[in-house]
């Protein structure tokens, strides 16, 4: 019978979650860093504030899981 270690799931799971926030983030924090001329970049800490609250969530349904199936439903999906 294969056992899975719950916390180490969900600590693999929260590193996944990390690299996807990451690649959200980056073409925001192109345009942040770059000041490209004409942004509006009150529009653009609205995107990056939605990516946050959209991670935050997730970070909190992982950390609720008390099953590997529940943490699979809370990871990041694959082009989303």
């Amino acid at each position: 019978m294969i056992t899975i270690n719950i916390d180490k799931a969900k600590a693999i799971a929260h590193d996944v979650r990390r690299a996807a926030r990451a690649e959200e983030f980056k073409p925001l924090d192109e345009v942040i860093m770059k000041q490209i001329p004409n942004t509006d970049v009150a529009a653009v800490e609205v995107e990056r504030q939605a990516i946050r609250d959209k991670y935050a969530a997730m970070q909190a349904a992982i950390d609720a899981a008390v099953a590997v199936d529940e943490i699979k439903a809370a990871m990041p999906q694959q082009g989303a």
